[in-house]
């Protein structure tokens, strides 16, 4: 792959972004490769947890925008088959059997900012900006705002997304957009402890059933939710995970995930 780089070790799969010569702007083939690095790693059972991060200054500045450019005379047909192609990123990453951690380093804009959105964490340095800044450039921000949405609600999404405006990383923090703000120098490290916990003290399967969930009874209605819900605990105890786990907090032990 051109733009991506794939590396695994200790369990982690690392996808990083790698065109910073512009500054990890999204083309139709960078999305393509980011796609086919999720798929490559999905079955991989050595890998347990993903983190996402970025060469150069930004973590990624949204769309490639000569690219855009240059769809503007495209059918109708063709840019929705374009615009198909991001959402599958998107939902790809959203319902991923795997934890996905962001590390980012640097600016995260528009469908950049879109794509730490909708990983299960992202932890970030003070002098990274945040913002989806489409409607400033007669765009709108469309696929990521379902998933801002459901993460941070209407009342800040609406700020984020009609406001245009870049916020600090603490604000990001603040609007929920990011889980923590560490310095520059402790990013690399602190990511790879967090997923060590993860990896060490989670079962893999309940964390992926668990994010499932989540993704899934955000549609239903109270009482389907709970029904949805009920069922999935009961099939989750009788899974080997279940099993594994319980019998070895009876007998004072601590599991081996």
């Amino acid at each position: 792959m051109e733009y991506t780089k794939i590396e695994i070790k200790d369990r982690i799969g690392y996808i990083t972004l790698n065109r910073p010569d512009k500054r990890n702007a999204l083309s139709y083939e960078f999305v393509a490769e980011i796609k086919q690095a999720f798929n490559e790693l999905k079955e991989n059972k050595e890998v347990k947890v993903i983190i996402l991060r970025a060469e150069g200054k930004a973590f990624c500045a949204g769309a490639d925008l000569a690219y855009i450019q240059g769809l503007q005379n495209n059918t109708y047909e063709e840019n929705l088959e374009d615009s198909n192609h991001l959402k599958e990123l998107f939902y790809q990453i959203y319902t991923y059997p795997k934890v996905v951690i962001a590390q980012v380093q640097g600016h995260a804009l528009a469908g950049g900012c879109g794509l730490a959105t909708v990983c299960d964490f992202s932890f970030t340095v003070p002098e990274a900006k945040f913002g989806y800044t489409e409607v400033k450039i007669g765009f709108i921000p469309a696929i990521v705002k379902v998933f801002l949405l459901r993460k941070i609600g209407e009342g800040k999404a609406k700020e984020l997304l009609l406001s245009g405006q870049l916020y600090t990383a603490e604000q990001a923090q603040a609007f929920g957009l990011v889980n923590k703000v560490v310095p520059s120098e402790e990013l690399v490290s602190y990511v790879e402890q967090f997923a060590q916990q993860l990896i060490t003290n989670n079962s893999g399967q309940s964390m992926a059933f668990t994010k499932q969930m989540i993704a899934e009874v955000q549609e239903k209605g109270l009482e389907e939710g709970l029904r949805y819900a009920a069922e999935q605990n009961a099939k989750a105890r009788a899974s080997e995970d279940c099993k594994k786990g319980i019998a070895a907090f009876l007998n004072k032990e601590t599991p081996a995930w």
